[in-house]
């Protein structure tokens, strides 16, 4: 167990000259209580603190690492490429390569536009729907988080929900009018949106499994209901795969769920690790984007080679060992069911949502399948069950509104490890 002695010097450092001491609201484990680990390193399913410490990890960088930390073939081909330039600001073979991974292996995509994170992806789509359609207003749903971009702060789940920011300064009353909410799962409320913005709405997105409430799993005929809309009102639907994208699939959620989307942004996991994000779909909508349409957007790093090589040797490795995908499928409902034992025997309610790789644990009586039930969950007491797990070595996402992520580095004792410490849990 560490005494996070080191971790709290550098908190202590870190808020003289960054907001809140980190570049990331929900780092600050300011939900939670407590100072925020530092990491020094990491290694398949394990991360250790400036003190040491190991941590059998369940974030794995909010997705990416798939295969667990330092995977090999990536970190050497990031050494390889490095020595050729970190970046040109000019086209590249690889680039070429790596568009041609994604669409060949995400249903529904013909083109692919490179950027530099998830938030930028979401963004980009969102203006090219709007552009591709000469609407403005769009759709979104409670507790769904799409990045940062003004037009997603309303009602986003995530670090706006982990710090309470429902209303957020600095977004215009104008972008927010823009902007229609409706709760996950709730078809009914779509229709009604729809019905009372007539050929106004632009575009629905979604997370098609949520990850920024827990793990929030769509209900049958949710997703179905929302194609059926799209199509007849000609609204694009627009698919969220940041978390979602290669990791359920090798073609994401769109082959899971087996719904096919007009536009999907991906990130996460197509970096390997590195700040990477991207956009694709229909080459019908794909090519109103400039320099071949009028629909604007740039970015001098995108497609940078160091970016691209990560994120090409990861979905290489996953495209060409789609055993992968059952294994963690596996591990994850080995974790499931483990955690429904001990959970059994505490006398608190709680309900426990996986999908694939994803998953979460809420403090519950009722089922969490949107942001309310989310919200109504006894979320101090989630707080109590990450300090518990987190002392004795086990590192979960530091809010109660995230989900948790496998990896193929999990093993069955590490698995076994974090039951025991669930075991030593006194609510």
């Amino acid at each position: 167990m560490s005494d996070y002695t080191k971790s709290k010097e550098l908190f202590e450092r870190a808020q003289k000259t960054i907001p809140g001491g980190v570049n990331s609201p929900v780092r600050a484990f300011k939900s939670v209580g407590g100072t925020p680990l530092f990491m020094e390193r990491a290694k398949g399913a394990y991360m250790y603190d400036a003190d040491g410490a190991r941590y059998i990890d369940y974030i794995n960088s909010w997705g990416p690492m798939m295969l667990g930390h330092a995977y090999e073939p990536v970190v050497k081909a990031i050494q390889e490429k490095a020595a050729d330039s970190t970046s040109f600001g000019a086209p590249t073979k690889l680039e070429i390569e790596m568009a041609e991974l994604i669409v060949s292996m995400s249903p529904n995509v013909d083109m692919v536009r490179m950027v530099s994170s998830g938030t930028e992806a979401c963004m980009s789509a969102l203006r090219l729907a709007r552009g591709y359609t000469g609407r403005n207003k769009f759709i979104k749903f409670e507790g769904c988080y799409h990045g940062h971009a003004d037009a997603f702060l309303v009602k986003a789940g995530s670090g706006v929900a982990t710090f309470n920011i429902q209303t957020v300064p600095g977004v215009t009353a104008g972008v927010s009018m823009d902007t229609l909410t409706a709760p996950y799962n709730d078809l009914e409320a779509v229709k009604q949106l729809v019905a009372e913005n007539k050929g106004e709405i632009a575009a629905i997105i979604i997370e098609p499994v949520a990850g920024n409430m827990g793990c929030i799993i769509p209900e049958p005929g949710f997703m179905e209901g929302l194609r059926a809309i799209c199509d007849q009102e000609g609204i694009v639907f627009i698919f969220d795969e940041v978390m979602t994208g290669f990791r359920l699939a090798a073609g994401g959620a769109q082959e899971r769920l087996g719904i096919n989307a007009d536009l999907v942004t991906y990130g996460k996991v197509i970096g390997g690790g590195m700040p990477v994000g991207a956009f694709g779909g229909k080459k019908e909508i794909m090519q109103h984007i400039a320099p071949l349409g009028n629909v604007y957007q740039a970015g001098t790093l995108s497609g940078n080679p160091i970016a691209m090589i990560a994120g090409y040797t990861m979905l290489k490795t996953l495209k060409d060992n789609p055993s992968i995908y059952k294994e963690l499928d596996d591990k994850t409902a080995y974790l499931h069911t483990e955690l429904d034992k001990v959970l059994k025997t505490k006398n608190v309610p709680y309900v426990i949502n996986r999908f694939g790789s994803m998953i979460s644990v809420h403090f519950s009586d009722k089922p969490v399948n949107n942001f309310a039930a989310a919200a109504s969950a006894d979320n101090v007491l989630f707080n109590r069950f990450f300090h518990a797990l987190l002392a004795d070595g086990v590192y979960l996402p530091p809010s109660a509104y995230e989900t948790w992520f496998i990896s193929t580095a999990l093993s069955n004792e590490d698995i076994k490890e974090t039951i025991a410490a669930v075991e030593k849990f006194q609510p």
